[in-house]
């Protein structure tokens, strides 16, 4: 049977909308908002009705009504860490979305598609949602006492092109060791094993390797002066951390385009910089070859620097003795939701119920320190 699904992503100044039928778009726009009608809202709450109405308004134009739909699917932050898989959205999730604390439009999505699916009967699903966690335990610790690390990387992308890498191999997602690196604004790189995602590094709290515009590991001591100097502030900090560290931050621009155009005119300080971040992200990719104790079927490339041919052949050459190398360049995360609600909708995979309840709260071990963020 050919599903219709409409996907949805609230991002910080834009709205994705798309629909897909038997798997092909009918249509695929981001609409992108003007500050001055984000600068109405206080918070992103408060942006419920205007971007319902942005996504109304990309279907009416694009011809297709509301009651065609089969299904709903999309991009939900605010849930807190859970477990990968689907998830149905009922109102526990609209309203621990709405009321988590989070200050960002991508609380927006479940509420939104919770709203448009049950005003026509229709299910609701969050798919690989942003906050997914399977950490294994040992991949949390880190030597300073209380601070643990997380999950925050490109979850639905990352399993998303899991997931096609193992059809390439003629096998379920859940058959496979894989790594994936997804290099765009930001570079997450993760260890898939046996369909869950047990080490990554994480793009918000700046670990791993650098990135087009996020810093990623650098040593702690210089950092923390910097921090007491009375130079810098918090804000400019956390800037280089998550905006405008990495090649924004080494070379003035995060453009890999242009970046290209430098190195091919004789820039060698540009020729040096892309090839680290390279380098960088085949460190992690090595790393996560040994979480998954050298059993590795395949290796993906991903998001939109996976498109450079250089960057790709500077990581290819380094970690092509670990496993094949496989590359979906781009962002898959639209098509990501829509096969998820196919398969929720075919019964080949679960569907689950929201608790609300977290996969990992610290450690309930005797001796552990409490989590510093808890």
């Amino acid at each position: 049977m050919a599903y219709r699904i409409l996907t949805l992503s609230p991002g910080s100044t834009s709205t994705k909308v798309a629909v897909f039928e038997d798997g092909k778009p009918l249509m695929n726009v981001n609409v992108h908002h003007e500050p001055k009608d984000l600068a109405k809202f206080d918070r992103a709450v408060d942006q419920l009705d205007f971007r319902t109405n942005t996504v109304l308004a990309a279907l009416d134009e694009a011809g297709i009504a509301l009651d065609s739909i089969d299904a709903f699917s999309g991009y939900c932050g605010g849930m807190g860490p859970t477990k990968g898989g689907i998830f149905a959205i009922d109102e526990t999730v609209c309203d621990h979305v709405l009321n988590c604390g989070m200050n960002h439009p991508a609380i927006l999505g479940a509420p939104i598609l919770h709203a448009l699916a049950s005003k026509h009967g229709k299910p609701a699903f969050a798919v690989n949602q942003p906050d997914t966690d399977e950490l294994d335990d040992v991949a949390r610790i880190t030597g300073y006492p209380g601070v643990y690390r997380k999950s925050h990387v490109h979850c639905l992308n990352q399993k998303e092109c899991a997931i096609r890498l193992a059809e390439k191999l003629g096998k379920r997602y859940d058959e496979i060791d894989a790594i994936v690196a997804h290099v765009g604004g930001g570079l997450s790189v993760a260890a898939h094993r046996h369909g869950a995602m047990v080490d990554t590094n994480d793009v918000l709290e700046g670990s791993g390797p650098f990135a087009p515009n996020r810093s990623g590991d650098v040593p702690l001591a210089p950092v923390v002066k910097l921090a007491f100097s009375g130079k810098l502030t918090q804000r400019d900090i956390m800037s280089v951390v998550g905006k405008t560290g990495g090649l924004k931050g080494l070379l003035g621009t995060d453009d890999a385009m242009e970046i290209d155009r430098r190195i091919e005119a004789g820039d060698k300080w540009a020729e040096l910089v892309f090839d680290a971040m390279a380098y960088q992200t085949a460190k992690a990719i090595g790393g996560f070859a040994a979480a998954l104790e050298g059993k590795v079927d395949g290796i993906v490339l991903t998001g939109g620097v996976s498109h450079d041919e250089r960057f790709v052949a500077a990581v290819e050459r380094r970690v092509s003795w670990i496993a094949p190398v496989t590359v979906f360049a781009g962002d898959f995360e639209m098509e990501g939701a829509a096969s998820g609600a196919v398969r929720a909708l075919e019964g080949t995979e679960e569907v689950m119920t929201y608790t609300g309840k977290p996969t990992w709260a610290g450690f309930d071990l005797e001796g552990a320190p409490a989590d510093v963020e808890a």
